[in-house]
């Protein structure tokens, strides 16, 4: 039996596709880390907010969706520690784990799991359960980053919540929409969609 027709099977998520190996793994985590890294150098600040609009976290839900829930959260491991030791790559070419937004990323750290997972049971291969687990994944940074931006800040959880959650919330629907239709073609790209 092929890898290919084995990675078809229910559980597997799209880098499954690709013969495996340790090099496979390897090159995907840290692909998956350096697209996070990239993501987040396309940065729009938002009047009023110390958070700036990024393209990192629709990169740290599709790393996490398109690599499974282990590969996906090393993936995000990397970019966090390489990002506190210096490497450049958060929001606005920022490093180190002193900016308000920081929580933000750990945020990412668990939902690239947590979609990862949910994409191991086919929540990636329709347009609706897609969406779903982009929410999902949303919630889960912003239920880290809320509130460490609030400690953070100094800020009460109210304000935390108008300055780091709300003006966020129309472009996380258009990721979402975004990845309804990434990740589904994807699948049907494939011809492995069950």
């Amino acid at each position: 039996m092929s890898t290919a027709t084995v990675s078809a099977r229910p559980g597997a998520v799209l880098a499954d596709l690709l013969p495996a190996s340790r090099v496979r793994d390897a090159a995907l985590v840290l692909g998956g880390a350096a697209l996070t890294g990239l993501a987040a150098q396309l940065s729009v600040p938002v009047p009023g907010s110390p958070v700036p609009v990024t393209g990192q976290t629709f990169a740290a839900l599709l790393v996490g969706t398109a690599l499974g829930a282990r590969r996906g959260f090393l993936s995000l491991a990397l970019y966090t520690v390489a990002g506190v030791i210096g490497v450049p790559w958060f929001a606005e070419g920022d490093s180190g784990a002193g900016a308000v937004s920081f929580g933000y990323v750990l945020g990412m750290l668990l939902a690239s799991a947590v979609v990862g997972a949910l994409a191991r049971r086919g929540a990636d291969r329709s347009p609706l359960r897609t969406a779903g687990t982009m929410i999902l994944g949303s919630a889960v940074i912003y239920a880290v980053g809320v509130p460490y931006l609030a400690l953070a800040a100094h800020l009460s959880l109210g304000q935390a919540v108008a300055v780091g959650l709300v003006p966020f919330l129309i472009g996380d629907a258009l990721k979402a929409a975004l990845a309804m239709g990434l990740l589904p073609a994807a699948w049907k790209f494939t011809g492995k969609q069950r």
